[in-house]
């Protein structure tokens, strides 16, 4: 990760951006176990939560902060991490959705649930890249079959990831077909790789996520899906979440749309058109970001049952609306690859005060109106995002 830094400008609070590093590798440190980082600090709730757990998303994500932290021990840990999520990788080659190493038991989610096994195999690049170390040789085995489980999964003349509804980190929002946060993710999982046919994942998202252009594709069917979207909805500066035959995702998903910029899918323009839709409508406040601009409104043709479960994603909440700091993180990033670094500095600050509500609980998630902390606390994305971003603001360069 090297390439031009970025000085902290005046007006930022600098010594709350090194209280946050600190904290953060400290919530790291409290949440490692020899078999990786737990998703949260162990509790009670944690515990009947299944967050005390090593999930395949949590810790790959964690995994990049980790690696680019400085700290050996967090590097170690992330690398364990990765070791443990291989170890009970399916025979098919899945990732599972969460493990708990203690007592040998595995989630894999229902079917296709399908980024655990993306998020593994980026982390898994970056990690061996960052430490020098030998992961990909060690684990050659458990990354062909991974690669080879989501090959499975892919159309094979648009070259783009299909799934089941609900089937990935936002897995209680109602997407399904070919979604953009996964098909993002598999793009990058192609350039890292150096896989066949990434040109063309490329070029079929573009077309079907974002199908407002004039230019008629050679190919019938997904020029059908497109069709249906462009005479059914206004023309928007960001993607679709998600299309499945004739029915799709306007709400404005925020972390497909900047995995969309960083993994390259989106052009510099296209990137810079993104953030600023996600800026023109308040995305970033009252802290950096919500997940979706626009949450869903029960009674919609889109709601499903499933969300009113424990009132978690009704609207402004969880995955529909609330703020998730480590997506902020992300979002930082971005910032400062589109040189809006004096910006980049500021959504970083107020992601470390997001972290530091109710005395540094770094909760997982915020309601998306008022910002109070409802989620579960101790996160350790929250903490491995916040050191990425910081890195790649003082270190300059991508986290891939």
């Amino acid at each position: 990760m090297t390439g031009q830094a970025f000085p902290v400008p005046q007006g930022i609070d600098g010594p709350l951006l090194e209280e946050c590093r600190v904290r953060s590798i400290e919530l790291l440190r409290r949440n490692s176990t020899p078999e990786g980082v737990m998703a949260a600090t162990r509790t009670k709730r944690a515990s009947e939560r299944h967050y005390a757990a090593v999930f395949g998303r949590d810790a790959a994500i964690c995994a990049l902060g980790m690696a680019a932290s400085g700290e050996e021990d967090l590097a170690e840990s992330a690398r364990a991490g990765l070791l443990t999520l291989a170890k009970y990788q399916a025979a098919n080659g899945q990732i599972p959705k969460y493990v708990k190493p203690e007592i040998g038991e595995r989630d894999f989610w229902y079917s296709g649930c399908i980024d655990a096994t993306l998020w593994w195999l980026i982390a898994l690049h970056r990690v061996d890249a960052s430490t020098g170390g030998n992961l990909l040789e060690e684990l050659r085995v458990e990354k062909e079959r991974a690669l080879q489980w989501l090959l499975c999964q892919e159309h094979q003349v648009w070259r783009l990831l299909q799934q089941n509804e609900a089937s990935d980190w936002a897995d209680i929002m109602p997407r399904s077909g070919f979604v953009l946060y996964s098909n993002a993710l598999w793009y990058l999982v192609k350039r890292l790789y150096s896989m066949d046919h990434a040109k063309e994942t490329r070029d079929y998202a573009n077309f079907l996520f974002h199908p407002f252009g004039n230019a008629l594709h050679s190919n019938r069917r997904v020029r059908l899906l497109a069709h249906y979207v462009r005479n059914r909805t206004k023309r928007s500066d960001l993607y679709l979440s998600f299309v499945n035959f004739s029915f799709w995702g306007e709400e404005g998903d925020i972390f497909g749309n900047v995995l969309t910029a960083l993994a390259g899918v989106a052009d510099t323009s296209r990137s810079t058109k993104i953030v600023e839709a996600i800026l023109r409508a308040g995305g970033e406040r009252p802290f950096p970001v919500r997940a979706v601009l626009t949450p869903l409104e029960q009674g919609e043709e889109s709601w499903r049952r499933y969300m009113e479960r424990h009132r978690q994603n009704l609207p402004y909440r969880y995955h529909n609306g609330g703020i998730w700091p480590f997506i902020g993180g992300f979002f930082v990033i971005l910032l400062a690859r589109l040189g809006m670094v004096e910006r980049a500095w500021q959504e970083l600050e107020m992601m470390a005060r997001a972290s530091a509500l109710k005395d540094w609980e770094f909760n997982e998630w915020l309601h998306g109106e008022t910002g109070e902390p409802m989620g579960m606390p101790g996160q350790s994305w929250n903490a491995g995002l916040f050191l990425l971003a910081r890195r790649c603001l003082v270190s300059g360069g991508l986290p891939w």
